[in-house]
Protein backbone atom coordinates (compact mmCIF):
# COMPACT_ATOMS: atom_id res chain seq x y z
CA UNK A 1 0.00 0.00 0.00
CA UNK A 2 1.94 3.19 -0.84
CA UNK A 3 1.47 6.47 1.08
CA UNK A 4 -2.50 7.55 1.68
CA UNK A 5 -4.72 10.63 1.70
CA UNK A 6 -7.27 11.25 5.04
CA UNK A 7 -10.23 10.05 2.60
CA UNK A 8 -8.16 6.88 2.68
CA UNK A 9 -7.81 6.59 6.61
CA UNK A 10 -11.43 7.62 6.92
CA UNK A 11 -12.32 4.48 5.01
CA UNK A 12 -9.65 2.54 6.92
CA UNK A 13 -10.97 3.98 10.19
CA UNK A 14 -14.53 3.44 9.15
CA UNK A 15 -13.58 -0.23 8.35
CA UNK A 16 -11.82 -0.74 11.42
CA UNK A 17 -8.92 -1.91 9.67
CA UNK A 18 -7.01 1.55 11.54
CA UNK A 19 -7.50 2.94 14.48
CA UNK A 20 -3.96 4.29 15.61
CA UNK A 21 -2.12 7.09 13.51
CA UNK A 22 1.71 7.79 14.71
CA UNK A 23 2.51 11.69 14.38
CA UNK A 24 6.45 12.03 14.23
CA UNK A 25 9.04 14.07 14.04
CA UNK A 26 12.51 13.65 13.25
CA UNK A 27 14.95 14.71 16.50
CA UNK A 28 18.74 15.79 15.80
CA UNK A 29 20.00 11.85 16.29
CA UNK A 30 17.54 10.74 13.08
CA UNK A 31 15.10 8.95 15.26
CA UNK A 32 11.44 9.74 15.31
CA UNK A 33 9.66 11.16 17.93
CA UNK A 34 6.00 11.82 18.49
CA UNK A 35 2.65 10.37 19.81
CA UNK A 36 0.45 8.08 18.85
CA UNK A 37 -3.35 9.41 17.93
CA UNK A 38 -6.41 7.79 18.11
CA UNK A 39 -7.44 8.06 14.63
CA UNK A 40 -10.71 9.28 15.34
CA UNK A 41 -8.59 12.35 16.61
CA UNK A 42 -5.91 12.59 14.31
CA UNK A 43 -8.90 13.12 11.18
CA UNK A 44 -10.88 15.38 13.36
CA UNK A 45 -8.02 17.97 14.34
CA UNK A 46 -4.38 15.74 14.70
CA UNK A 47 -4.15 16.07 11.02
CA UNK A 48 -3.42 20.12 11.21
CA UNK A 49 -1.18 20.20 14.24
CA UNK A 50 -0.04 18.93 17.33
CA UNK A 51 2.66 20.03 19.79
CA UNK A 52 5.07 18.57 21.72
CA UNK A 53 8.55 20.10 23.89
CA UNK A 54 11.30 22.11 22.37
CA UNK A 55 13.78 20.23 24.40
CA UNK A 56 13.48 17.15 21.32
CA UNK A 57 15.45 19.14 19.49
CA UNK A 58 18.01 20.15 21.89
CA UNK A 59 19.44 16.74 23.42
CA UNK A 60 21.54 13.86 23.60
CA UNK A 61 21.08 10.22 22.65
CA UNK A 62 20.12 9.67 26.39
CA UNK A 63 17.02 12.34 26.21
CA UNK A 64 19.19 14.62 28.83
CA UNK A 65 18.79 18.23 28.99
CA UNK A 66 22.53 19.47 28.69
CA UNK A 67 22.42 23.56 28.70
CA UNK A 68 24.41 25.54 26.58
CA UNK A 69 21.83 25.45 23.36
CA UNK A 70 20.52 28.96 22.45
CA UNK A 71 16.82 27.76 21.00
CA UNK A 72 15.87 26.11 24.50
CA UNK A 73 16.85 25.56 27.98
CA UNK A 74 15.93 25.49 31.52
CA UNK A 75 17.06 28.92 31.46
CA UNK A 76 14.17 29.71 28.78
CA UNK A 77 11.62 27.58 30.47
CA UNK A 78 11.47 24.35 28.10
CA UNK A 79 8.20 25.75 26.02
CA UNK A 80 6.70 24.24 23.16
CA UNK A 81 7.19 23.25 18.97
CA UNK A 82 4.14 23.11 16.38
CA UNK A 83 4.43 19.48 15.00
CA UNK A 84 2.91 20.16 11.33
CA UNK A 85 1.80 16.87 9.98
CA UNK A 86 3.26 16.71 6.05
CA UNK A 87 0.47 14.52 4.84
CA UNK A 88 2.29 13.32 1.57
CA UNK A 89 4.30 10.94 4.37
CA UNK A 90 1.21 9.36 5.87
CA UNK A 91 1.48 5.69 5.30
CA UNK A 92 0.33 2.70 7.04
CA UNK A 93 3.25 1.04 9.31
CA UNK A 94 2.28 -2.61 8.10
CA UNK A 95 4.72 -4.72 10.84
CA UNK A 96 2.48 -2.73 13.46
CA UNK A 97 -1.26 -3.53 14.05
CA UNK A 98 -3.61 -0.94 12.85
CA UNK A 99 -1.27 1.82 12.55
CA UNK A 100 -0.28 4.48 10.07
CA UNK A 101 2.43 7.36 10.19
CA UNK A 102 3.22 10.70 9.28
CA UNK A 103 5.86 13.06 9.51
CA UNK A 104 5.87 16.80 10.43
CA UNK A 105 7.34 19.59 10.31
CA UNK A 106 8.50 21.73 12.99
CA UNK A 107 7.49 25.00 13.32
CA UNK A 108 7.96 27.97 16.40
CA UNK A 109 4.97 28.08 18.49
CA UNK A 110 4.55 31.73 18.26
CA UNK A 111 5.19 32.92 14.82
CA UNK A 112 4.44 29.04 13.21
CA UNK A 113 7.87 30.11 10.95
CA UNK A 114 10.39 26.91 10.34
CA UNK A 115 12.90 25.68 13.49
CA UNK A 116 16.09 26.51 10.93
CA UNK A 117 18.09 23.44 13.05
CA UNK A 118 15.31 20.75 12.68
CA UNK A 119 16.95 18.37 10.69
CA UNK A 120 13.92 18.41 7.93
CA UNK A 121 13.82 22.23 7.65
CA UNK A 122 17.80 22.09 7.53
CA UNK A 123 17.49 19.61 4.29
CA UNK A 124 14.87 21.98 2.77
CA UNK A 125 16.79 24.99 2.81
CA UNK A 126 19.40 23.34 0.87
CA UNK A 127 16.78 22.02 -1.75
CA UNK A 128 15.26 25.42 -1.86
CA UNK A 129 18.90 26.45 -2.65
CA UNK A 130 18.99 24.16 -5.88
CA UNK A 131 15.37 24.80 -6.71
CA UNK A 132 16.64 28.51 -7.37
CA UNK A 133 19.92 26.99 -9.70
CA UNK A 134 17.11 24.78 -11.79
CA UNK A 135 18.21 21.28 -10.00
CA UNK A 136 16.70 18.81 -7.80
CA UNK A 137 19.14 16.27 -5.85
CA UNK A 138 18.29 12.69 -6.33
CA UNK A 139 19.81 10.14 -3.38
CA UNK A 140 20.27 6.97 -2.05
CA UNK A 141 21.56 5.92 1.26
CA UNK A 142 22.43 2.62 1.91
CA UNK A 143 21.82 1.14 5.53
CA UNK A 144 23.98 -1.47 6.96
CA UNK A 145 23.62 -2.99 10.50
CA UNK A 146 24.44 -6.17 12.81
CA UNK A 147 21.52 -8.46 13.79
CA UNK A 148 22.31 -10.02 17.07
CA UNK A 149 20.62 -13.99 18.40
CA UNK A 150 19.50 -12.05 21.69
CA UNK A 151 16.92 -9.55 22.51
CA UNK A 152 17.10 -5.61 23.02
CA UNK A 153 16.24 -6.71 26.76
CA UNK A 154 18.52 -9.70 27.46
CA UNK A 155 21.40 -7.22 26.09
CA UNK A 156 20.58 -4.40 28.31
CA UNK A 157 19.87 -6.39 31.46
CA UNK A 158 23.61 -8.00 30.65
CA UNK A 159 24.90 -4.73 30.33
CA UNK A 160 25.90 -5.04 26.78
CA UNK A 161 28.58 -7.79 27.07
CA UNK A 162 28.88 -10.84 25.48
CA UNK A 163 27.08 -10.01 22.25
CA UNK A 164 26.01 -12.60 20.07
CA UNK A 165 25.87 -11.93 16.28
CA UNK A 166 23.09 -13.61 14.48
CA UNK A 167 25.35 -15.46 12.17
CA UNK A 168 28.72 -17.17 12.88
CA UNK A 169 30.64 -15.88 9.78
CA UNK A 170 31.17 -13.50 7.22
CA UNK A 171 28.10 -13.11 5.56
CA UNK A 172 29.26 -10.93 2.76
CA UNK A 173 26.68 -11.94 -0.37
CA UNK A 174 26.17 -15.10 1.63
CA UNK A 175 22.45 -16.62 -0.21
CA UNK A 176 22.96 -19.81 2.53
CA UNK A 177 23.83 -18.04 5.44
CA UNK A 178 21.08 -15.35 4.57
CA UNK A 179 18.08 -17.97 4.26
CA UNK A 180 19.18 -18.52 8.00
CA UNK A 181 17.83 -14.70 8.59
CA UNK A 182 14.55 -14.32 7.09
CA UNK A 183 12.50 -14.95 9.93
CA UNK A 184 13.67 -11.09 9.98
CA UNK A 185 14.59 -9.84 6.64
CA UNK A 186 11.72 -10.95 4.74
CA UNK A 187 9.50 -9.09 6.94
CA UNK A 188 11.79 -5.97 6.53
CA UNK A 189 11.64 -6.21 3.01
CA UNK A 190 7.78 -6.64 2.34
CA UNK A 191 6.32 -4.81 5.12
CA UNK A 192 8.45 -1.76 4.07
CA UNK A 193 7.59 -1.86 0.59
CA UNK A 194 3.62 -2.49 1.85
CA UNK A 195 4.67 1.56 3.42
CA UNK A 196 5.28 2.66 -0.18
CA UNK A 197 9.33 2.76 0.85
CA UNK A 198 11.08 1.35 -2.57
CA UNK A 199 12.58 -1.46 -1.37
CA UNK A 200 15.39 -3.01 -4.01
CA UNK A 201 16.96 -5.67 -2.26
CA UNK A 202 18.41 -6.94 0.97
CA UNK A 203 22.13 -8.42 1.42
CA UNK A 204 24.32 -9.96 3.94
CA UNK A 205 27.33 -7.15 4.75
CA UNK A 206 30.94 -8.33 5.01
CA UNK A 207 30.88 -9.46 8.65
CA UNK A 208 29.25 -11.68 11.18
CA UNK A 209 25.43 -10.84 11.60
CA UNK A 210 25.98 -7.70 9.19
CA UNK A 211 22.75 -7.36 7.37
CA UNK A 212 22.45 -4.43 4.23
CA UNK A 213 19.03 -3.10 3.08
CA UNK A 214 19.04 -0.87 -0.22
CA UNK A 215 16.37 1.42 -1.06
CA UNK A 216 15.41 2.94 -4.98
CA UNK A 217 17.31 6.75 -5.13
CA UNK A 218 14.36 9.42 -4.90
CA UNK A 219 14.59 12.69 -4.43
CA UNK A 220 16.23 13.98 -1.49
CA UNK A 221 14.13 14.64 1.11
CA UNK A 222 11.73 11.50 0.18
CA UNK A 223 15.34 9.94 0.40
CA UNK A 224 15.72 10.64 3.81
CA UNK A 225 11.93 10.27 4.85
CA UNK A 226 12.50 6.60 3.49
CA UNK A 227 16.02 6.25 5.67
CA UNK A 228 14.71 7.04 9.03
CA UNK A 229 10.95 4.70 8.34
CA UNK A 230 13.53 1.72 7.22
CA UNK A 231 15.71 2.25 10.22
CA UNK A 232 12.59 2.53 12.34
CA UNK A 233 10.54 -0.68 10.83
CA UNK A 234 14.52 -2.47 10.96
CA UNK A 235 14.06 -2.24 14.73
CA UNK A 236 10.87 -2.58 15.87
CA UNK A 237 10.70 -6.07 13.12
CA UNK A 238 13.75 -7.26 15.06
CA UNK A 239 12.50 -6.62 18.30
CA UNK A 240 8.96 -8.82 17.01
CA UNK A 241 11.32 -11.76 16.21
CA UNK A 242 12.72 -11.67 19.66
CA UNK A 243 16.33 -10.06 18.29
CA UNK A 244 18.31 -6.42 18.56
CA UNK A 245 19.47 -4.52 15.35
CA UNK A 246 22.24 -1.75 16.13
CA UNK A 247 23.25 0.46 13.61
CA UNK A 248 26.14 1.52 16.18
CA UNK A 249 29.26 2.05 13.37
CA UNK A 250 31.51 0.12 15.24
CA UNK A 251 30.12 -2.22 17.85
CA UNK A 252 33.40 -4.62 18.43
CA UNK A 253 37.06 -3.70 18.12
CA UNK A 254 37.53 -6.77 15.95
CA UNK A 255 34.42 -6.09 13.53
CA UNK A 256 34.19 -4.05 10.76
CA UNK A 257 31.60 -1.26 11.01
CA UNK A 258 28.47 -0.07 9.37
CA UNK A 259 28.01 2.35 7.03
CA UNK A 260 25.09 4.58 5.35
CA UNK A 261 27.11 5.41 2.01
CA UNK A 262 25.58 8.41 0.30
CA UNK A 263 24.78 7.89 -3.45
CA UNK A 264 24.21 11.69 -5.42
CA UNK A 265 23.59 13.00 -7.89
CA UNK A 266 21.54 16.20 -9.23
CA UNK A 267 18.86 16.36 -12.27
CA UNK A 268 17.44 19.16 -14.10
CA UNK A 269 14.52 18.89 -16.70
CA UNK A 270 14.50 15.04 -16.00
CA UNK A 271 18.48 14.29 -17.03
CA UNK A 272 20.90 13.23 -15.10
CA UNK A 273 22.95 16.97 -14.58
CA UNK A 274 25.85 14.96 -14.15
CA UNK A 275 26.30 12.70 -17.32
CA UNK A 276 27.76 14.22 -20.37
CA UNK A 277 28.48 11.18 -23.07
CA UNK A 278 30.62 13.36 -24.84
CA UNK A 279 33.16 14.28 -21.31
CA UNK A 280 35.88 11.90 -20.14
CA UNK A 281 34.24 9.29 -18.22
CA UNK A 282 30.68 10.84 -18.85
CA UNK A 283 31.51 13.73 -15.89
CA UNK A 284 30.07 17.10 -17.03
CA UNK A 285 31.63 20.38 -15.94
CA UNK A 286 28.39 20.25 -13.26
CA UNK A 287 29.40 17.27 -11.57
CA UNK A 288 33.32 17.48 -11.69
CA UNK A 289 32.61 21.10 -9.75
CA UNK A 290 30.16 19.65 -7.58
CA UNK A 291 32.48 16.54 -6.71
CA UNK A 292 35.50 19.16 -5.73
CA UNK A 293 33.20 20.77 -3.75
CA UNK A 294 32.49 17.60 -1.78
CA UNK A 295 36.16 16.85 -1.32
CA UNK A 296 37.17 20.71 -0.40
CA UNK A 297 34.48 20.77 2.72
CA UNK A 298 34.70 17.53 3.77
CA UNK A 299 36.48 18.16 6.94
CA UNK A 300 33.92 21.01 7.58
CA UNK A 301 30.95 18.62 7.16
CA UNK A 302 32.00 15.76 8.63
CA UNK A 303 30.35 15.94 12.11
CA UNK A 304 27.26 15.48 9.87
CA UNK A 305 28.57 12.12 8.70
CA UNK A 306 30.05 10.94 11.76
CA UNK A 307 28.20 12.40 14.73
CA UNK A 308 29.55 10.26 17.61
CA UNK A 309 32.55 9.40 19.34
CA UNK A 310 31.70 6.16 18.43
CA UNK A 311 31.63 6.93 15.00
CA UNK A 312 35.24 7.49 14.40
CA UNK A 313 36.26 4.17 15.12
CA UNK A 314 34.94 2.69 12.05
CA UNK A 315 37.44 4.33 10.07
CA UNK A 316 40.06 1.75 9.72
CA UNK A 317 42.14 1.43 6.73
CA UNK A 318 41.37 -2.58 5.02
CA UNK A 319 37.74 -2.87 5.99
CA UNK A 320 35.80 -1.26 3.48
CA UNK A 321 35.70 1.95 5.48
CA UNK A 322 37.66 4.80 4.21
CA UNK A 323 40.12 6.97 5.57
CA UNK A 324 41.03 9.92 3.21
CA UNK A 325 38.53 12.72 2.03
CA UNK A 326 39.55 11.37 -2.26
CA UNK A 327 38.08 10.38 -4.87
CA UNK A 328 38.64 7.43 -7.24
CA UNK A 329 36.74 5.30 -10.34
CA UNK A 330 35.21 2.43 -8.96
CA UNK A 331 37.12 2.02 -5.77
CA UNK A 332 36.09 1.20 -2.33
CA UNK A 333 39.23 2.71 -0.35
CA UNK A 334 38.27 6.08 -1.05
CA UNK A 335 36.42 8.71 0.58
CA UNK A 336 34.90 9.50 -2.15
CA UNK A 337 33.72 7.32 -5.65
CA UNK A 338 32.69 7.54 -9.07
CA UNK A 339 29.37 4.97 -9.79
CA UNK A 340 28.52 4.20 -13.26
CA UNK A 341 31.32 5.46 -15.12
CA UNK A 342 30.16 6.85 -18.65
CA UNK A 343 26.82 5.66 -18.14
CA UNK A 344 23.31 7.93 -17.79
CA UNK A 345 23.28 6.58 -14.17
CA UNK A 346 26.33 8.20 -13.52
CA UNK A 347 26.68 9.64 -9.85
CA UNK A 348 29.32 9.93 -6.84
CA UNK A 349 29.28 7.96 -3.56
CA UNK A 350 29.97 9.24 -0.55
CA UNK A 351 31.43 6.27 1.60
CA UNK A 352 32.25 8.68 4.64
CA UNK A 353 29.28 8.46 6.54
CA UNK A 354 28.11 5.69 9.20
CA UNK A 355 24.81 3.95 9.73
CA UNK A 356 24.47 6.47 12.82
CA UNK A 357 23.95 9.29 10.58
CA UNK A 358 20.88 11.92 10.20
CA UNK A 359 20.46 11.25 6.92
CA UNK A 360 18.60 14.86 6.74
CA UNK A 361 22.06 16.86 8.11
CA UNK A 362 23.91 14.32 6.26
CA UNK A 363 22.31 14.63 2.69
CA UNK A 364 22.17 18.23 3.63
CA UNK A 365 25.88 19.03 4.23
CA UNK A 366 26.51 17.34 0.88
CA UNK A 367 24.32 19.30 -1.19
CA UNK A 368 25.75 22.59 0.71
CA UNK A 369 29.03 21.43 -0.50
CA UNK A 370 28.57 20.23 -3.79
CA UNK A 371 26.83 23.87 -4.46
CA UNK A 372 29.74 25.98 -2.85
CA UNK A 373 31.71 23.84 -5.57
CA UNK A 374 29.73 25.18 -8.59
CA UNK A 375 29.62 28.21 -7.53
CA UNK A 376 33.05 28.67 -6.70
CA UNK A 377 33.88 26.90 -9.58
CA UNK A 378 36.39 24.53 -8.41
CA UNK A 379 38.55 22.49 -10.32
CA UNK A 380 38.42 18.75 -9.41
CA UNK A 381 41.67 17.08 -9.11
CA UNK A 382 42.52 13.54 -11.31
CA UNK A 383 40.99 10.38 -9.49
CA UNK A 384 43.40 8.42 -6.97
CA UNK A 385 44.15 4.81 -8.55
CA UNK A 386 45.19 1.95 -6.37
CA UNK A 387 44.83 1.60 -2.70
CA UNK A 388 43.41 5.10 -0.86
CA UNK A 389 44.76 4.23 2.23
CA UNK A 390 48.68 4.39 1.63
CA UNK A 391 48.03 7.37 -0.51
CA UNK A 392 49.36 10.71 0.99
CA UNK A 393 46.15 12.70 0.66
CA UNK A 394 43.83 14.49 2.96
CA UNK A 395 42.53 12.84 5.71
CA UNK A 396 39.17 12.15 7.43
CA UNK A 397 39.14 13.96 11.03
CA UNK A 398 40.65 11.70 13.52
CA UNK A 399 38.06 12.23 15.70
CA UNK A 400 34.86 14.12 16.89
CA UNK A 401 37.24 17.16 18.57
CA UNK A 402 38.55 17.77 15.28
CA UNK A 403 35.71 17.67 13.51
CA UNK A 404 33.75 19.75 15.97
CA UNK A 405 36.41 22.67 15.22
CA UNK A 406 36.51 22.08 11.65
CA UNK A 407 32.41 22.74 11.53
CA UNK A 408 33.03 25.34 14.22
CA UNK A 409 35.31 27.37 12.04
CA UNK A 410 33.31 26.81 8.67
CA UNK A 411 32.33 29.49 6.82
CA UNK A 412 30.89 27.69 3.63
CA UNK A 413 28.63 26.12 5.86
CA UNK A 414 27.49 29.07 8.22
CA UNK A 415 27.11 30.82 4.64
CA UNK A 416 25.05 28.12 3.66
CA UNK A 417 22.89 27.04 6.51
CA UNK A 418 22.92 30.00 8.95
CA UNK A 419 25.22 30.69 12.10
CA UNK A 420 22.14 29.52 14.49
CA UNK A 421 22.17 26.18 12.88
CA UNK A 422 25.84 25.36 13.23
CA UNK A 423 26.11 26.73 16.32
CA UNK A 424 23.06 24.66 17.53
CA UNK A 425 25.10 21.42 16.08
CA UNK A 426 28.45 22.42 17.22
CA UNK A 427 26.68 22.07 20.91
CA UNK A 428 25.36 19.16 19.98
CA UNK A 429 29.02 17.73 19.15
CA UNK A 430 30.58 19.37 22.54
CA UNK A 431 27.87 17.59 24.85
CA UNK A 432 29.01 14.29 23.26
CA UNK A 433 32.34 15.01 23.83
CA UNK A 434 31.60 16.36 27.30
CA UNK A 435 29.48 13.36 28.10
CA UNK A 436 32.61 10.63 26.97
CA UNK A 437 34.98 12.36 28.97
CA UNK A 438 33.65 11.61 32.31
CA UNK A 439 33.19 8.28 31.11
CA UNK A 440 35.55 5.28 32.53
CA UNK A 441 35.25 2.64 30.10
CA UNK A 442 36.15 -1.29 30.60
CA UNK A 443 39.07 -1.20 28.30
CA UNK A 444 41.14 1.58 30.40
CA UNK A 445 40.11 -0.35 33.62
CA UNK A 446 41.52 -3.68 32.05
CA UNK A 447 44.33 -1.99 31.35
CA UNK A 448 45.45 -0.18 34.27
CA UNK A 449 44.08 -1.70 37.02
CA UNK A 450 47.02 -3.54 37.98
CA UNK A 451 49.77 -2.41 35.88
CA UNK A 452 49.18 1.40 36.14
Amino acid sequence: MAPMTLDTLSELADSGAIDTVLVCLVDMQGRLMGKRFHVRNFLESGHSETHCCNYLLATDLEMATPDGYAATSWRHGYGDYVMRPDLSTLRPMPWLAGTVMVLCDVLDHHSHAPVPHSPREVLKTQLRCLEAMEFTAKMATELEFFLFEQSYDTIRKGGFRDLTPISGYNEDYNIQQTTREEAVMRPIRNHLFAAGIPVENTKGEAETGQEELNIRYDEALACCDHHVIAKQAVKDIAWLQGHAATFLPKWHRDKVGSAAHIHQSLWKDGTNAFHDPAAEMGMSATMRAYMAGLIAHAGETTVFLAPYVNSYKRFVAGTFAPTKTVWSVDNRTAGFRLVGEATKGLRVECRIPGSDINPYLACAAQIASGIAGIEAGLTLGPPIRGDVYAADVPQIPRNLHDATEALRCSSMLRAAMGDEVIDHYVRCAEVELEDFARAVTDYEIARGFERA
